[in-house]
């Protein structure tokens, strides 16, 4: 699932939503997260899988 470089695919990146919200998210490669700006929440994304448990998102 990941395009190489560190990046997501994007596709994936634009089937993607915050599970709250419903929005988009944005990647941040520098920090591996997925960011909804509407939530104020990081998602992890580890070993170029997302994590979009509201439990696992951190608070920006």
């Amino acid at each position: 699932m990941i395009a190489g470089a560190g990046g997501l695919d994007p596709w994936l990146l634009a089937k993607l939503v915050c599970p709250i919200t419903r929005q988009p998210l944005r990647y941040d490669p520098a920090a591996a997260e997925l960011i909804s700006d509407a939530a104020g929440l990081a998602y992890p994304v580890c070993d170029g899988t997302p994590v979009m448990l509201v439990e696992a998102a951190r608070r920006l």
